[in-house]
C-alpha cells in the first residue's frame, strides 16, 4: 500500500483492503460474523452498514464533509473520536435536513458501537450529537428505530450520569412523554433481543478485541454493559403497557429460566448485583406471575442475600425483599427462615447495619409486619431476639460515632416496639409476658443506657418515649384501657426505680443526673426537644403552606393534631416522680452539700416551677428567715419561702465558684409570684449584699431572656441597684488610679457589670435609671481626665483600658448618649487621647486601638444629633479650638501630625456624611482655620535656610540676612506645615467624597483659596530645603501619599482663583510666593493669555522692587516675546539713565540688570547697539563706581544687595561670551578678563566667608564665567575667531590662564582646610562644585609646574619631580574627603598627570635591573595612591564584609560609605591610567607589587559586591528592540562634579568601569585571581563576565587590531570580528609562519588559544616552542593582544639574531619582566634569565647549573 504513514489523497473514498474483504464476505455469506444484524434481515433497510455498498451510492447519499467525519468515527483513538462526534453534532445542527438525512442509513451501526465506547466523554458527546440529529431529521428516523432502540434504552441507563441524561434528553426530543410507551412498544422485540444477547451471550472478550484492548478495559466495558442492560430491562418493563408485557411473557420466561440470569445475584461487582435486585423489584411489581413461576430461585436469590451490605446493593436489595414477601405467597417454603435468613439478619442488626442503618432500619417495621406467624413463633422469643439485636446495634462503632445512624436505629427500635405492643395488646398470659418483656427487658434498659450516654440523650430517644407514652395515655382512655393502664403503671414504676437508684447516691454522675432532668423535661414539654430536631421540616412545611394558601389569607394556626402531639402527659405520674426525686435530692443537698445534686435540683425546678414541688422542699420545723414587714405576707408562698430560706444562703456562700444554676433557681422561684411589685421587693431584698459576680449573672440572664427581663425590670431601674452600681464605679476608678488591681475581684466583675448596665436598653430606655447612668459617666470622665494628666502611665493602662471599653460599649449601644453633658466631656477626653501621639500620652498600641474604637463609636453616635451648628460651647466648637491650639502652640512631629489629622479627618467625614448640605462642615473648618495675622506669623516662623537653594540655582533674586550658625535641625515641624497639611487633608477628603460634589463643597468653604495657596507655600518651602533634614522629607512624603498637590491641579475650579492669589502674594511679598507661583504655572501649563490677565501691562511692574523682580523672573518664560521686548526697552532706558536716580540707585540698577538678563535668557531678540550701550554703562561704572565691583573687598562686610549687583554683572558678561562675543571690543575684553581675575582674587581672599550663600553665589557665578571663557578659548564657535581682537588668544594663554588656575588650585585645597566638616549645613558645597568644574580645564603644564606649597612624606621613596610629588601628596588624601565634587575634581586633575609618572620610574628601573641579581624586581605604583588604597581596603572590608560575592550591595548616595567606595574606585581608575601609560617591563614590575600586596584580589572581590546582577542602564524601553540593550559596560561613565541626578547609579556604574579597566589593562592578573577562587565565586565571575563584558572587550580588542597604525617589520596582523580571531603572519627570508589567535567566549578569563596556520621552513620542535611562547605571553602579560604579539616577535627576532634561549623557560625574552638571558654559567657558558635562575635555586634548594650541574658562581 506504500507504507502506513503515507498521506492518502483527499477525497479518495475507495476503501482499504480490509473494507473490501468485509464487502466480499457480506456478498458471499450474507452475514458477517461479529456484525450484529439486530434481526431485521427481512427489512429492506440495512440493519448493519457494511464498510461500503458501492462507492457511487455513498457519493450520492452522503455529503463529503459528513463522509470524512464518519470515517473518523471508526478510529480507535479516543480524542479523535471525541472531536469527530462533536463535529458531527455541530454539522447536524448547521446543515440542511436533506443533507443530514443522507447519513441515516449509516448511523445505526456507528451509534450502536460508539454509544458503548469505553471513554465516557465519547459516550456523552455521542448522545448529544444524536439529539442534534433527532431534532434535524425528526420523523425520518422512524425506519431506523428498531436497529437503534435497544442501545438507546441501554444508553439511558448508562452508569455515567451525564451520558444517561444526554440519552434521555435525545429520547424526549424524539418522542413526547405520552408517545414514549408506544415507541418502545413498536421496537419491543428488537430491544429484548439486544438485552437478552447482552445478558446471556456476550462476554468481555466478545465485546472487545482481546488483542488490541487491555483486559482491565474489556472487563470494565462488560460490567458497565451488564449493569446498563439490567437497568434497561427494568425500564422496559416499567414503560411498556400491560398488554405488551403479556406479549413478551414467553420471551421473558426464556430469560429468567436461564441459570446465568440468576447468577447475577451473586456477581462480584456491586453495581450488577444492585441493578439485578432493581430488576427483580420491577418484575415483582409488573410481572408477578413470572416471579411466582420461578419462586424457588427468586426467593433464594433475594432472601439469602440479606446480609449483602454494599452501599450500592443494600437499598435495592431490601426493596426486593419487601416485594418478594408481598408477591410470592409461599416464599418461606423455598427458604428456611430459622436457618437460612434470620441468623444473617440478627448478625447484621447487632452490627448496627454495618454503617448503613439509615438505609436498612426504615425497612424493619414493614419487614416484620409482613412476616407470617409460622416464622415469628414463638412470639416472645422472636420479639426478644429481634429487639435485643436492634438495640445492640446502638453499641456498634458506626452508631456511636454517627448521630444519623444512631437516630435511625432508635426510630426503628421504637416503631417496632410500639408495633409489637399493638400486636400483643390483649390480656392473655403470653401477651402479658411479651408486654412485660418489652418494658422491663427492652424499653427501660434502653432508657437506662441513654441516661449514661450524652449522645443518646440528645438524640430522638426521649421524644420518642414521650410520644409513645402520650399514645398509651390516649389508648388508656379507650377500649383497651386495662392493658395500657397496666403498661403505663409498669413503665412509671420501673422509671421511678431507675431514677431513684441514680439519684440516691452520693457519688451520682453529673451526666446521668442531667440525663434524668432532660428526660423529665421532655416528658413535661415535648416542644423543648422538637425545636431542634424538626427545624428543617417546619421550613419545608411553611414553604408549601405559602404555596397552597391564597395570597391574602392569614397563615393557619397549628392544627389540633400537632398540639395534641406536644401536649404534656395528663396523669400525675410525672409530677409524683419529680416530687419524689426532689425530696430525695434535697437530703444530699442539705446533708452532703453535693453540688451535683444542687445542679440537678436547679434543672428540675427550671422545668417544674410548681408550688407542689416547692412545698416538698420546705422543712416545716425550720424557722422562717428574718425579713421586713413588707416581705412577711410573701413568705407564705412556698417558692418565695424556699428562695429566702435556702437559695439566698447558697448564693452568699464565699467558697462557691459556680453560681449560674443558683441564679436559675432564683428565676424559677420568682415564676411562682404573681405581682411584679412582689418580684421587685424580693429582688431588692436579695441583692442588697449579693456578690458582684452573682449580680452580673442575674443581669446577664435577664438581658438574655425577654421573659426574665419582664420579671426583674422594676428591680433593674430601682434605686437599690442604681446606687450600688454608682458606688461600684466610684470604687473601681479609685482603685484604678491607685494602681491596686489584683487585690480584689472588683476588676473581674465590676467593669463588665458597669459596661452591661450602661449599654443595655429596654424599650429605648436605659436598663438602669437615667440619673444613675449620668453619675457613672461623670465618674468615668473625671477618672480618665485625671489618668491622662498623671505621668506614671504604666500603672494607668488597665484602668484606661477598662474605661475605654465601657465608653465604646456605651457610645455604640445607647442612642442619643451624647445628649448628656457628662458623655460629651467623656467623648472630648477620648478624642484628645486619640488625637495625640503615643509619646506624649504614654499609651500602648493595644490601648490606643481600644480608645480609637471608643472614639469611632462616639462619632457614630454623634451623627444622630449634630445640633444647630458649630456655635460657641458646642462639642464640635470645643474640639476645633483644641485642635487649632495643638497646631499653633505644640511643636508636632510627623507622626503626631498624622495621628491628629487622622482623628480630625474621621470626625469631618462623619459630619459630611451626616449632613445633606456642608454648612456645618464649613463652620467646623472655619473654626480650625487661623486668622490672617496667625498665618503671617507662622509663615515668618518658617526657618530661612530655604534661601540657599533657589539663590544658588538662579531661580530667585533675593536679599536678606542669613543666620550664621543657628541652623534648623530640630525634629519638630514648623506650625505652618502642620496647619496647611491638616486643613488640606480635611478639605479634600471630607468635603469632596465624590467628583460630582467637589465644586459645590468648595464654594461653601470660607477662605478656601488662601488655604490652598498656603499648602503650596509650605510645599515650596520643603522643596527649597531640598527635603532635608529627614523630618522635612518625611513630611513631604506624607503629603505625596495624600496626593494633595495632584488633587488641586486636577480641579478646574481652583485654577483661576489660585493663580490670582499666588500672583498677588508674589507681587506683595516675593520670595517663596514667587517660586510657588512658578511651580504652579509650570505644572498647569499656562497660556500667555492667562498670565497677561494677571498684570495687565508690563509698566505695572515699575518701579522695580525686589518682589516685582522676583515675580517678573518667574513670569518671563511664560510671557509673549513682545512683552519681553517691552521689558528690555524699559530696563535699558533706566540703566542708561542710572545717574538720574539719587536714592536706591544700586537697587534700581540691580533690578534692571536682573530683568534684562531674565528676558535675554528667555531668548528674546535684542539689537547689538543695546548690548553695546549696556556694556558701555558697566565700563562707566568701573570708572565712577568701582566699589560696586567689590575688587579686594572684605565680602563679610558687603551687603547682600552689593553682592547681588556684582553677580548680575558677571551673569551679563557670561551671557555676552556665550551669545554675542563679536560685539565686544578690545576694551570690553580687557574689562571682562581683568574683572574676572580680580573677582577670583577677591573670592580666594575671602574663603572663610564661603558659608554665606550670597558669597557662594559670587564664587559660583565667577567660576561659571571662567568655565564659559575656557570653553570659548578652547574651541571658539565657527567664524568667531577671526572677528576677535588679534592678541586676545595669546593674552589668555600666556597670562590669564596661569593666573586663574593657580588661584583655583590653591582655592580647591584651601576650602577643605577652612571647612573641615562636610556634613555641616554651612559647608560650601556649591562653591566647591563650581571650583572643581572650572579646574577640569587646567592644562597639564600648569600642574607639572604648580605653585602649591611643598608637601613630602617621610620614608616615601620617589623618583618624581618635586612639584609632581607635592601635587600627588596634596591632592591624593582629598580623594577620601566626604564631598563628591572635591573627590571628582581631584580625580580629573590627577588623571591628567598619571600618564607622566611612569617616565620617572623607567630610568631608575633600568639602572636598578642592571644591578639586580636575585629575586624578580618589583616596583610600587605611586606611593600616595597606594596609601589611599591601603587605607580604604580595610574600611571596605568592614562595609561590604557581610555581603556575599555575587550579591549586590546597595550604597546610599552621598553617605560616608559612598565617599569611601567612590575614593577607592577612583584611585583604582587612576592606577589603571598609570598602568596603561607604562611600558611592558615596568608594567610587569608594578603588577608584581600588586600581587604581593593582594590589592587587586581584594578589589575584584569588592567589585563583585558593588556591580549589579543586571548592569542595564536604567530608563531603557521595556519592550525588547533589535539593538543590544545598553549596559554600564557599553555606556561611558560621566564623572562631572556638577552632576546631582542619578547618583544612586554612580557607584555601580563606576564599579563596572573599574572592572572593565582591570580586565583590559591587567587581564593576566585577573585571570590568575579567577582561577584561584572557590567554585561558587569562580562560576559567578565566569557567568557575569561572559554575559556582559567579554563581547564588549573582544569587540574592542579586534577593533583596536583592525584600526592599529602600529607596523611590524617582517610581520603582518589582521583581525576577523565575526569569528573573534587575530591572524599574525611572520616571514623572514625563506621562513613563513602563520598563527591564528582565537579569543574565548569568556575573554579574557579563559585561555586564549593559539592555533597553527601555514608554516614553511621551521622545524616542528621550534614551531611548537614558538606557539607555546606566544600562548604564554598572551596568557601571562598584562596588556593587549598587539603588545603580546610584539613581545613574541621580538623573541623570534632575537632567536634569528643568534641570541640563545634561556634553557629554563626556553624563551629568549622573559615572559613577565621581558629581560634577556644575561647570567652565564662559567662551566658550560649557557646563559639564563636572572628571574628563572632565582626561581630554579629557591625551588630546588640547590645552587647548581640546570644544565651541567656544576656549582653556579
Amino acid at each position: 500500500m506504500g507504507g502506513k504513514n503515507k498521506q492518502r489523497t483527499k477525497g479518495n473514498v475507495r476503501p482499504s483492503s480490509s473494507g473490501r474483504a468485509a464487502d466480499l464476505l457480506a456478498r458471499e455469506s450474507g452475514v458477517v460474523p461479529g456484525f450484529v444484524g439486530f434481526g431485521v434481515s427481512t427489512s429492506s433497510d440495512p440493519g448493519y452498514v457494511p464498510a461500503v455498498q458501492g462507492a457511487e451510492e455513498i457519493d450520492n447519499l452522503v455529503d463529503a464533509d459528513f463522509r470524512m467525519v464518519l470515517r473518523k468515527l471508526s478510529k480507535r483513538d479516543a480524542v479523535t473520536k471525541l472531536k469527530a462526534v462533536q463535529e458531527f453534532g455541530a454539522m447536524c445542527q448547521e446543515r440542511q435536513p436533506d443533507v443530514v438525512k443522507g447519513v441515516l442509513p449509516y448511523w445505526p451501526r456507528i451509534y450502536c458501537r460508539i454509544s458503548m465506547d469505553h471513554d465516557r466523554r465519547v459516550r456523552e458527546a455521542t448522545q448529544q450529537a444524536f439529539e442534534q440529529l433527532v431534532l434535524k431529521v425528526k420523523r425520518n428516523l422512524a425506519p431506523y428505530l428498531k436497529s437503534i432502540m435497544g442501545h438507546w434504552l441501554i444508553s439511558q441507563c448508562d452508569t455515567y450520569s451525564p451520558a444517561a441524561s444526554a440519552a434521555s434528553a435525545a429520547f424526549q426530543a424524539a418522542f413526547p412523554l405520552n408517545k414514549q410507551p408506544e415507541a418502545i412498544s413498536f421496537c419491543k422485540d428488537e430491544v429484548l433481543n439486544v438485552l437478552q444477547d447482552n445478558l446471556l451471550k456476550e462476554t468481555a472478550d466478545t465485546l472487545s478485541d482481546p488483542q488490541s484492548v487491555p483486559e482491565e478495559e474489556r472487563e470494565a466495558k462488560y460490567i458497565r454493559l451488564l449493569t446498563s442492560t439490567l437497568l434497561a430491562l427494568k425500564r422496559l418493563l416499567s414503560i411498556l403497557p400491560e398488554q405488551d408485557r403479556e406479549l413478551l411473557k414467553e420471551r421473558l420466561t426464556q430469560l429468567i429460566t436461564q441459570g446465568k440470569f440468576w447468577k447475577y445475584s451473586k456477581h462480584k461487582t456491586p453495581q450488577i448485583r444492585g441493578a439485578f435486585f432493581e430488576l427483580i423489584t420491577a418484575m415483582c411489581a409488573h410481572t408477578p406471575q413470572l416471579i411466582q413461576a420461578e419462586a424457588a430461585r427468586a426467593c433464594s436469590a433475594v432472601l439469602l442475600s440479606i446480609d449483602d451490605t454494599d452501599p450500592v446493593v443494600l437499598p435495592p436489595l431490601w426493596e426486593a425483599v419487601l416485594h418478594i414477601l408481598s408477591s410470592v405467597d409461599n416464599c418461606w417454603t423455598h427458604v428456611s427462615a430459622r436457618k437460612g435468613m434470620m441468623p444473617k439478619l440478627w448478625v447484621l442488626l447487632k452490627e448496627g447495619g454495618r454503617g448503613l442503618a439509615t438505609s436498612l432500619h426504615p425497612n424493619l417495621l414493614p419487614f416484620i409486619s409482613k412476616l407470617p406467624a409460622e416464622v415469628t413463633q414463638p412470639n416472645l422469643e422472636f420479639s426478644r431476639t429481634f429487639l435485643t439485636s436492634v438495640i445492640q446495634g446502638l453499641s456498634s462503632d458506626r452508631a456511636t460515632s454517627s448521630p444519623s445512624e444512631s437516630a435511625a436505629i432508635i426510630f426503628a427500635t421504637m416503631e417496632c416496639l410500639r408495633f409489637i405492643i399493638l400486636q400483643n395488646a390483649g390480656d392473655e398470659q403470653e401477651q402479658r409476658n411479651i408486654q412485660n418483656m418489652l418494658i422491663s427487658e427492652q424499653l427501660l434498659p434502653l432508657v437506662d443506657k441513654a441516661l449514661g450516654n450524652p449522645s443518646l440523650q440528645t438524640g430522638p430517644l426521649f421524644p420518642q418515649v414521650s410520644n409513645m407514652l402520650l399514645s398509651w395515655e390516649k389508648r388508656a382512655a379507650g377500649k383497651e384501657a386495662p392493658t395500657f393502664q397496666r403498661l403505663l403503671s409498669d413503665f412509671w414504676v420501673g422509671l421511678g426505680r431507675l431514677c431513684t437508684t441514680y439519684v440516691d447516691c452520693e457519688e451520682a454522675k453529673q451526666t446521668t443526673l442531667e440525663g434524668i432532668a432532660s428526660l423529665l423535661q421532655i416528658m413535661h414539654n415535648p416542644n423543648s426537644a422538637s425545636k431542634q430536631t424538626k427545624k428543617k421540616k417546619t421550613v419545608k412545611i411553611c414553604f408549601t403552606d405559602k404555596e397552597e394558601r391564597g395570597q391574602g389569607e392569614e397563615p393557619p394556626r397549628e392544627t389540633p393534631a400537632v398540639e395534641e402531639q406536644h401536649c404534656p402527659l395528663r396523669n400525675g405520674h410525672l409530677l409524683d416522680l419529680v416530687c419524689q426525686l426532689v425530696k430525695l435530692n434535697m437530703v444530699y443537698v442539705s446533708e452532703c452539700e453535693s453540688e451535683r445534686h444542687l445542679r440537678f435540683l436547679s434543672q428540675l425546678l427550671g422545668a417544674f416551677p410548681s408550688p407542689q414541688v416547692f412545698q416538698v422542699l420546705l422543712r416545716p420545723e425550720e424557722t422562717k428567715p428574718e425579713m421586713g414587714p413588707e416581705l412577711r405576707p410573701l413568705a407564705e408562698n412556698a417558692a418565695v419561702h424556699f428562695l429566702l430560706q435556702r437559695v439566698t444562703v447558697w448564693l452568699k456562700q464565699e467558697d462557691r465558684n459556680n453560681t449560674d444554676f443558683l441564679v436559675d433557681m432564683v428565676f424559677s422561684s420568682l415564676k411562682c409570684c404573681s405581682s411584679s411589685d412582689d418580684k421587685t421587693l424580693i429582688l431588692n431584698h436579695i441583692s442588697r449584699d449579693l456578690n458582684w459576680s452573682v449580680t452580673l449573672q442575674l443581669i446577664e440572664k435577664a438581658c438574655a431572656d425577654p421573659v426574665c427581663l419582664e420579671v426583674c425590670i422594676g428591680w433593674l431601674r430601682g434605686p437599690v441597684l442604681g446606687e450600688r452600681l454608682v458606688g461600684l464605679a466610684g470604687e473601681l476608678c479609685v482603685m484604678g488610679l491607685r494602681g491596686s488591681l489584683s487585690s480584689s475581684s472588683y476588676y473581674a466583675y465590676g467593669w463588665p457589670l458597669t459596661s452591661l448596665a450602661l449599654s443595655q436598653q429596654h424599650n429605648n430606655e436605659p436598663l438602669i435609671g437615667k440619673a444613675y447612668v449620668k453619675q457613672i459617666i461623670d465618674k468615668l470622665h473625671a477618672t480618665l481626665s485625671e489618668a491622662k494628666g498623671m505621668s506614671d502611665a504604666g500603672n494607668m493602662e488597665p484602668l484606661v483600658t477598662f474605661i475605654s471599653d465601657v465608653a465604646a460599649t456605651f457610645f455604640s449601644s445607647v442612642k442619643g448618649c451624647l445628649l448628656l453633658a457628662s458623655a460629651e466631656e467623656l467623648f472630648m477626653t477620648v478624642f484628645q487621647l486619640c488625637a495625640q501621639d503615643q509619646i506624649s500620652t504614654h499609651l500602648s498600641d493595644a490601648l490606643l486601638l481600644k480608645l480609637q474604637h471608643a472614639y469611632t463609636a462616639g462619632i457614630q453616635s454623634l451623627i444622630t444629633h449634630l445640633g444647630a451648628g458649630v456655635t460657641k460651647g458646642t462639642l464640635l466648637h470645643n474640639i476645633a479650638l483644641w485642635v487649632k491650639s495643638q497646631l499653633l502652640t505644640m511643636q508636632l512631629t510627623v507622626k503626631s501630625l498624622k495621628v491628629l489629622v487622622q482623628a480630625v479627618e474621621s470626625l469631618a467625614q462623619t459630619i459630611a456624611s451626616a449632613q445633606k448640605t456642608s454648612c456645618l462642615l464649613s463652620q467646623f473648618i472655619c473654626c480650625l482655620t487661623p486668622t490672617e495675622e496667625e498665618w503671617s506669623c507662622i509663615r515668618r516662623a518658617l526657618p530661612p535656610q530655604w534661601v540657599k537653594h533657589p539663590l544658588l540655582c538662579g531661580h530667585l533674586r533675593v536679599t536678606g540676612e542669613y543666620p550664621c550658625k543657628d541652623f534648623f535641625s530640630t525634629n519638630r515641624l514648623p506650625a505652618h506645615l502642620c496647619v496647611s497639611a491638616l486643613l488640606g487633608r480635611v478639605i479634600f477628603t471630607a468635603a469632596s467624597p465624590d467628583d460630582q460634589q467637589v465644586e459645590a463643597d468648595f464654594s461653601e468653604i470660607p477662605d478656601f483659596k488662601h488655604i490652598v495657596s498656603e499648602i503650596f507655600y509650605g510645599l515650596q518651602w520643603c522643596e527649597e530645603m531640598e527635603l532635608s533634614p529627614p523630618m522635612v522629607s518625611e513630611y513631604h512624603k506624607l503629603l505625596q501619599t495624600w496626593s494633595l498637590e495632584q488633587i488641586i491641579h486636577n480641579n478646574s475650579l481652583i485654577q483661576t482663583t489660585l493663580l490670582d492669589t499666588l500672583f498677588t502674594r508674589s507681587q506683595e511679598e516675593g520670595s517663596l510666593w514667587s517660586l510657588a507661583l512658578a511651580k504652579y504655572m509650570q505644572n498647569s501649563k499656562m497660556e500667555p493669555s492667562h498670565i497677561k490677565a494677571l498684570y495687565g501691562n508690563v509698566e505695572s511692574f515699575y518701579p522695580l522692587s525686589e518682589h516685582s523682580v522676583s515675580t517678573v523672573q518667574v513670569l518671563c518664560p511664560f510671557l509673549a516675546s513682545e512683552e519681553r521686548e517691552s521689558l528690555i526697552a524699559l530696563c535699558v532706558a533706566e540703566l542708561l539713565n542710572w545717574q538720574d536716580r539719587e536714592q536706591d540707585c544700586i537697587d534700581s540698577v540691580r533690578g534692571c540688570l536682573a530683568v534684562l538678563l531674565c528676558c535675554l535668557q528667555a531668548d528674546t531678540a535684542v539689537e547689538d547697539e543695546i548690548l553695546l550701550a549696556v556694556i558701555a554703562t558697566i565700563a562707566e561704572w568701573r570708572n565712577s563706581r568701582e566699589e560696586w565691583f567689590l575688587f579686594n573687598s572684605d565680602l563679610g562686610k558687603v551687603s547682600t544687595a552689593g553682592l547681588l549687583l556684582a553677580v548680575e554683572m558677571m551673569r551679563f558678561l557670561c551671557w555676552m561670551v556665550d551669545h554675542s562675543p563679536t560685539v565686544l571690543g578690545n576694551t570690553h575684553w580687557d574689562l571682562l578678563l581683568c574683572s574676572m581675575l580680580a573677582w577670583l582674587e577677591t573670592a580666594s581672599e575671602n574663603s572663610s566667608m564661603f558659608w554665606n550663600p550670597w558669597v557662594q553665589l559670587f564664587v559660583c557665578t565667577n567660576c561659571e564665567l571662567i568655565v564659559r571663557l575656557s570653553e570659548f578659548f578652547t574651541l571658539p564657535p565657527a567664524g568667531v575667531e577671526e572677528q576677535l581682537p588679534p592678541e586676545l588668544n595669546s593674552e589668555w594663554k600666556e597670562f590669564f590662564l596661569e593666573g586663574i588656575h593657580n588661584l583655583l588650585l590653591t582655592l580647591l585645597v584651601k576650602i577643605p582646610v577652612e571647612f573641615t566638616e562636610p556634613d555641616d549645613p554651612l559647608f560650601p558645597l556649591p562653591a566647591l562644585r563650581a571650583v572643581g568644574e572650572a579646574l577640569t580645564y587646567i592644562p597639564v603644564e600648569l600642574l607639572t609646574q604648580n605653585k602649591l606649597p611643598p608637601r613630602f612624606v617621610a620614608d616615601q621613596r620617589s623618583s618624581l619631580p618635586e612639584p609632581l610629588q607635592t601635587l600627588l601628596n596634596t591632592l591624593s588624601p582629598l580623594l577620601l574627603f566626604k564631598a563628591r565634587p572635591l573627590q571628582l575634581a581631584v580625580y580629573h586633575i590627577l588623571h591628567k598627570v598619571m600618564p607622566l609618572l611612569p617616565e620617572s620610574d623607567s630610568e631608575s628601573a633600568s639602572a636598578k635591573s642592571d644591578a639586580e641579581d636575585g629575586e624578580e624586581p618589583c616596583l610600587s605604583p605611586p606611593a600616595a595612591l597606594m596609601s589611599i588604597l591601603s587605607a580604604t581596603e580595610e574600611l571596605l572590608e568592614n562595609i561590604l564584609g557581610g555581603v556575599q560575592v555575587g550579591e549586590f550591595a546597595v550604597v546610599q548616595p552621598l553617605s560616608m560609605e559612598h565617599c569611601f567606595i567612590l575614593g577607592y574606585l577612583l584611585a583604582w581608575k587612576l592606577l589603571f591610567t598609570f598602568f596603561k601609560a607604562s611600558s611592558s617591563h615596568l608594567r610587569a614590575q608594578y603588577s608584581l607589587h600588586l600581587k604581593k600586596t593582594h590589592s587587586l584580589h581584594k578589589l575584584l572581590l569588592h567589585l563583585f559586591r558593588l556591580m549589579p546582577e543586571n548592569p542595564s542602564v536604567p530608563g531603557q524601553p521595556a519592550e525588547p528592540s533589535n539593538k543590544e540593550p545598553k549596559t554600564f559596560f557599553t555606556e561611558s561613565l560621566s564623572l562631572s562634579p556638577r552632576k546631582t541626578e542619578g547618583l544612586q547609579f554612580e557607584v555601580p556604574h563606576l564599579a563596572c568601569s573599574v572592572y572593565y579597566g582591570a580586565l583590559k589593562d591587567l587581564p593576566a592578573m585577573v585571570r590568575l585571581w579567577w582561577n584561584s577562587q572557590e567554585k561558587r565565586v569562580f562560576s559567578t565571575v565566569d557567568k557575569f563576565t561572559s554575559k556582559y563584558v567579554s563581547s564588549v572587550l573582544s569587540a574592542q580588542e579586534i577593533a583596536s587590531v583592525q584600526s592599529s597604525t602600529q607596523t611590524f617589520e617582517n610581520m603582518m596582523v589582521k583581525a576577523r570580528s565575526a569569528t573573534r580571531e587575530v591572524i599574525a603572519t611572520y616571514s623572514v627570508d625563506d621562513i613563513f609562519i602563520e598563527l591564528v589567535i582565537q579569543l574565548p567566549q569568556n575573554y579574557p578569563l579563559g585561555s586564549i588559544s593559539v592555533e597553527s596556520g601555514r608554516r614553511v621552513g621551521v622545524a616542528v620542535q621550534q614551531w611548537r616552542n614558538w606557539m607555546l611562547q606566544l600562548s604564554t605571553y598572551l596568557t601571562h602579560q598584562n596588556g593587549s593582544i598587539l603588545e603580546g604579539l610584539s613581545l613574541w616577535k621580538n623573541n623570534v627576532d632575537k632567536r634569528f639574531e643568534g641570541v640563545e634561549d634561556c634553557m629554563i623557560c626556553f624563551s629568549v625574552i622573559h615572559g613577565s619582566n621581558y629581560s634577556l638571558p644575561k647570567k652565564a654559567c662559567r662551566t658550560c657558558k649557557k646563559k639564563f634569565h636572572s628571574a628563572c635562575l632565582y626561581k630554579w635555586f629557591t625551588s630546588s634548594n640547590k645552587s647548581t647549573c640546570p644544565l651541567c650541574r656544576e656549582t653556579f658562581f
